[in-house]
């Protein structure tokens, strides 16, 4: 099998949630390139509009499907609506997600449940509603985008952190699951990425940018591109023998740190 096959997503068909901004978006656009027919999933039509429009301009075959992964009744209609569009789904990429920064005693239900629903619910429902179709089509591909907080404790995002934690976790349970039916689940942890999730809380911010500068021994912060090529890795043949694993694209952040 040459290189360019081998890598190729020509016929597959990708659900990305989270995909009208960000790191999500920017997947989106290299599964395109790359030959799948992507549908992206978010919860507001103004951004759903505008990204679907900015992949078709590049001549991406795309639909929008609007939903909360969240909620389970909407995430499973936005899995039926996905695979009625091309009848299949190869590749799922559990990107969507939500933060609210807070200190541990001032975390109420309500921001427990929204980051945590965001997250580790959306993800582990989504995946249930999706999995009997790559079953019944002989397997598939399944990303979770995690973090650095897998790894690293930081203060005011206990929840985030321990919503991505779970979603490492779940990484390893359903690889072993579902590995008899040739479905590969990954997870790609980003580190400390510019996006409009991080841009106000994290690089706006004098003191953890400094920080994050320091610490990071690639002494800047990621862009939402530098993740396609593992996400295309992990979406691809390429990665068929290669399941229940963490990968952290994080610019030398959890590999350590000069004194």
């Amino acid at each position: 099998m040459s290189i360019q096959t081998l890598f190729s997503l020509e016929g597959r068909v990708a659900l990305i949630t989270g995909g009208s901004s960000g790191i999500g978006l920017a997947i989106a656009r290299a599964y395109a390139d790359a030959g799948a027919a992507v549908a992206i999933n978010g919860r507001s039509a103004e951004r759903l509009a505008a990204a679907t429009e900015s992949l078709r301009a590049t001549g991406a075959d795309v639909i929008a499907v609007q939903a909360d992964v969240g909620a389970i009744a909407d995430a499973q209609q936005m899995v039926r609506e996905a695979h009625a569009w091309r009848g299949r789904i190869d590749i799922l990429v559990n990107c969507a997600g939500a933060n609210r920064r807070k200190p541990v005693l001032d975390v109420t239900p309500d921001d427990f449940e929204y980051v945590v629903n965001a997250h580790l619910r959306g993800a582990y429902f989504t995946c249930q509603a999706v999995v009997p179709h790559m079953i019944a089509q002989g397997g598939g591909k399944i990303i979770h985008i995690g973090s650095a907080t897998i790894r690293t404790g930081l203060a005011d995002v206990s929840v985030y952190g321990a919503a991505k934690a779970g979603m490492d976790a779940l990484t390893r349970s359903m690889a072993v699951e579902w590995a008899e039916h040739n479905i590969q689940v990954n997870c790609l942890a980003p580190g400390f990425i510019m996006t409009e999730l991080t841009r106000e809380g994290v690089w706006a911010n004098a003191h953890r940018s400094a920080w994050l500068l320091d610490r990071i021994p690639m002494k800047r912060p990621g862009e939402p591109d530098e993740m396609n090529g593992v996400a295309l890795l992990l979406a691809s043949r390429a990665s068929d023998y290669l399941t229940g694993q963490t990968i952290h694209i994080d610019g030398g952040f959890a590999a350590g740190s000069k004194w």
